[in-house]
């Protein structure tokens, strides 16, 4: 559809990708808006879940004539960014409206929607979440934000603290399997990357450097269990400054015994480049600095062996990032990352306290020549602890990797390598490389094929913690992993699917094993093999209706499905019960479906169903007896019924509404049903 602006220039609004030749010259002279793009048009250039940065079909975006083209639209997958036309590799996108549609209060839980993620709740809320995807644990999973990798050398258990609201959130970009080459080590089994809203470093401008503007969000939230939350985040930009500032805080009685909370968090970012000119395209700056707080009772977390457990986190984060030049793009990273943590194996009993310092600065590189786009990228890493119960340690981990793009009209040849050297190991370096293709027979179709290698080293509670029931070791193995998958996307404008067939073979994989129902959870090193499928499909039938009055009514669906199998190889002994390797979800089903009610009232429905692997050893009160138990199927459905105003937004929400009672984790009890409900208002000046 063309419309002419206010100015009298004539504007097109692009409905399809399209890749001929001549289709630059139909854009010269004219403003370009893309609108109305549904899921499944930007399947045709690559995965279907990849939209993050497009504006849905209720809203629109103008893009200015600043060299922008019209696929630019990216995913972290590899050093240099590719386009999602480009990237060879699938990635989830859990984008802005899911977000709001989900009706999610933490990160954990906008998480639970993707299919290949296992979400293990210790507590409700993101008290404590262990993150695991495609079968790789809590351990093997690397976690970002904006890029800057936030996952604790002291204990996985930590990572997902997260100091953003999920107000703070602009999409979600979740990458399966090894990815060492990519993001260096750690990157074992997956890769979480938390995007926040703000101009990002492409695009660091405004239209008018005269102009200022001004938005604030204020959100209330309150229900069940006293559970109380309020958060609040304000932005503003003034020519090519652009500042946010957000806070959040809250307390519960957690829905089960001893599982209450408080928790508070800061999260400051900014963007700066140098002006509209061209020197804008050479330098641009961005920072980010949050604080996150933390305490709660922790029943059961770690052990059966005592049900009145206690912890408190505290975590600072400090990052400043530069991209520089035009034909070489540099781009600079510093960060520091504070952990406090203080453990109470009895409630009012001072146990464990640790804190633990990470540095960091890394380089990323690349540049565009006749036969593709060549990336070179280094990190130097130091992780610091000290503990009253795992001692005083400190390691230095240098990553180098290398990389090379083919970039032709239906192939994508990404290849890799990444040299790492960690002193915590020995001062040798290991070599991980990597290689990714796509395929694009049509517009509709994308076919994927990727193999990787990831590594990671163990955490410093695998090598030196010590407690009446868990037992590190100090002589474990670095973990290693190769992974193979094979995937096509195929999308229309009303439906898109994905589909994925995916194997994995880890040698020195770390796991707590008993070996007797008496016997000291102890770490040890094994082989494994994960072969895996996952399905998804995305309906907007909204895209079908006859005319837009009739659309707004049509649902929005989406159906995945995962299934895993693994099998536990070279052990030496006989395992009477594993608590985490043997632990992992055999099948997954997420169905959610978002429908228009009346006016501006919508209803979302979500049904999670889980079938987890795996045993867990009984206690009778907090003594341990020699019964196993395994895990049950469960099915739990979460619903949210919003109104949509112009400058505010009211919802009821309910999570668990079957009531069912479940376990993540052996021994540590998830609470029923929940309802809540809030209110939140947003004003942009």
């Amino acid at each position: 559809m063309d419309k002419t602006n206010n100015s009298g220039v004539k504007q097109v609004t692009f409905r399809r990708f399209g890749r001929k030749g001549w289709c630059i010259f139909r854009s010269l002279s004219l403003n370009i808006r893309i609108g109305v793009l549904s899921v499944a048009t930007l399947a045709t250039a690559i995965s279907y879940k990849a939209h993050a940065e497009v504006i849905s079909d209720e809203r629109s975006a103008t893009v200015e004539d600043d060299g922008t083209d019209l696929d630019e639209v990216t995913v972290q997958t590899s050093i240099a960014p590719l386009t999602t036309l480009q990237s060879a590799r699938i990635v989830t996108v859990i984008t802005r409206r899911e977000i709001e549609q989900a009706g999610a209060t933490t990160v954990n839980d906008l998480l639970k929607l993707a299919s290949g993620v296992d979400i293990r709740q210790r507590g409700g809320w993101g008290v404590q979440t262990d993150i695991s995807i495609d079968g790789a644990s809590y351990e093997q999973v690397t976690v970002m934000l904006n890029g800057v990798n936030i996952s604790n050398p002291h204990t996985g258990h930590l990572s997902a603290d997260f100091p953003v609201t999920v107000s703070d959130i602009e999409r979600i970009e979740i990458l399966e399997g090894a990815a060492s080459r990519a993001y260096g080590t750690q990157a074992f089994g997956g890769a979480v990357n938390i995007v926040t809203k703000r101009p990002s470093l492409q695009t660091c401008k405004v239209s008018d450097a005269r102009k200022s503007s001004w938005e604030v969000e204020l959100g209330a939230e309150g229900g069940m269990h006293g559970t109380v939350l309020g958060d609040g985040r304000t932005g503003w930009q003034k020519g090519n400054l652009y500042n946010s500032l957000s806070f959040a805080g809250g307390r519960s009685d957690g829905g089960v015994p001893n599982s209450d909370w408080k928790k508070g968090q800061v999260y400051l970012q900014g963007c700066y480049a140098l002006s509209r000119s061209v020197a804008a395209d050479k330098f641009r700056l961005f920072w980010q600095f949050g604080y996150s707080g933390k305490s709660y009772g922790a029943n059961t977390f770690y052990s059966g062996s005592s049900n009145d457990q206690f912890e408190s986190n505290d975590r600072i984060l400090a990052n400043v990032q530069m991209e520089i030049g035009r034909r070489l793009h540099l781009r600079p990273s510093l960060y520091w990352i504070r952990t406090y943590d203080d453990y109470q194996w009895h409630r009012g009993t001072p146990t464990n306290s640790h804190h633990s310092d990470v540095y960091g600065v890394r380089l990323n590189s690349w540049f565009q020549w006749s036969i593709g786009r060549t990336a070179l990228g280094a990190e130097l890493r130091q992780e610091n602890i000290v503990s009253t119960s795992l001692g005083n340690h400190n390691r230095t981990n240098l990553s180098l990797n290398l990389e090379h793009n083919v970039l032709l009209s239906k192939w994508t040849l990404s290849m890799g390598l990444s040299a790492v050297m960690n002193t915590g190991v020995d001062k040798r370096f290991r070599f991980y490389p990597g290689v990714d293709v796509a395929y694009r027979p049509s517009d509709d179709w994308k076919i994927l094929l990727s193999y990787n290698m990831g590594l990671r080293v163990p955490s410093y509670t695998d090598l030196y913690y010590s407690s009446p029931d868990i037992s590190g070791n100090a002589g474990l193995k670095p973990e290693r992993n190769q992974s193979l998958s094979l995937g096509a996307v195929w999308g229309r404008t009303w439906f898109a699917v994905q589909s994925k067939v995916f194997y994995s073979h880890g040698d020195n994989i770390i796991d707590y094993v008993k070996e007797s129902w008496r016997d000291v959870a102890h770490a040890d090193n094994f082989s494994r093999d994960v072969i895996g499928v996952s399905a998804e499909a995305r309906f907007s039938f909204r895209n079908l209706a006859a005319s837009p009055a009739i659309a707004l009514w049509m649902p929005d669906v989406n159906v995945s499905y995962t299934y895993l199998y693994q099998k536990r190889r070279n052990a030496d002994y006989q395992v009477f019960t594993s608590l985490y390797g043997d632990d992992y979800l055999r099948h997954k089903m997420v169905f959610t479906v978002s429908q228009k009610v009346w006016k501006r009232l919508s209803l979302t429905l979500g049904l999670r169903v889980r079938d987890r692997m795996g045993t867990y050893q009984v206690y009778c009160g907090v003594q341990p007896t020699p019964e196993l138990r395994k895990y049950v199927a469960c099915a739990t459905l979460d619903a949210k019924i919003q109104w949509m105003g112009k400058y505010y937004e009211l919802w009821v929400k309910g999570e668990n509404l079957t009531n069912h009672h479940y376990q993540d984790i052996g021994n540590v009890p998830q609470p029923g049903i929940w309802i809540m409900s809030g209110v939140r208002v947003k004003l942009n000046i």
